[in-house]
């Protein structure tokens, strides 16, 4: 991998699942540093550690992974949170990207899938199984559509910027947008980094968040 391997903590409720996981992160380069079985240990083992990677499961000891995920990023601010889960109810889905989850992946994920992923998730690069990105993106476009009660502006941002902050919200990279919009990889940048400035947004985490609380697809 690096010289410098991507430290991940595994948070999940069942002990063989959780170390299984944990050995075949092992075996492919990642530094597990840490697990957990619920809210208040992950919280607690995040603010010791301070993990790049946490891979979460939804039903814990004391809680779900929502709750987790909030007590994990309020004390490892860094960390990007990646859900590990059997459900892939409607709701699981918005409870934990509400609560900052990166992505969300179904346990039928093969290892090579997972691996992948946390290495994406480690980069910043929001990955959902396919079929919940659309998922979440179709719940929240008919949230959007009642009307704002805030009075807030909204910033104005291009169509061209619109169409790459929609494939950002499906996880694609920089590369892979320019290939599907037949423009260079830097172009994209350019158009990320702008949407990034004008909606105030700190990275592409919080750019895919907004695209999916947005309703864009």
């Amino acid at each position: 991998m690096t010289d410098h391997p991507i430290t991940v903590m595994v948070v999940d409720d069942h002990p063989m699942w959780r170390d299984g996981v944990s050995r075949d992160l092992t075996a492919a380069g990642f530094d597990v540093v840490a697990t957990a079985d619920g809210v208040r240990t992950a919280g607690d083992r995040a603010a010791a550690t301070q993990p790049i990677v946490v891979l979460m499961d939804m039903t814990l000891l004391d809680g779900n992974g929502a709750q987790a995920t909030a007590a994990v990023l309020g004390v490892s601010a860094h960390s990007h949170v990646l859900v590990l889960s059997a459900s892939s109810e409607r709701e699981d889905v918005l409870e934990a990207v509400k609560a900052g989850a990166s992505g969300y992946l179904v346990k039928s994920a093969s290892a090579a899938e997972l691996v992948d992923a946390v290495q994406a998730t480690a980069q910043g690069q929001p990955v959902f199984t396919p079929g919940l990105a659309g998922l979440v993106l179709g719940e929240y476009r008919r949230m959007s559509a009642e009307p704002a009660t805030d009075g807030a502006p909204v910033p104005t941002i291009t169509d061209r910027e619109t169409e790459v902050l929609r494939l950002v919200a499906k996880g694609l990279t920089s590369r892979q947008i320019g290939t599907r919009l037949s423009v260079s990889h830097r172009t994209v940048e350019n158009h990320v980094q702008s949407t990034l400035r004008k909606l105030q947004l700190a990275n592409r985490v919080e750019l895919a968040r907004y695209a999916i609380e947005k309703g864009l697809d």
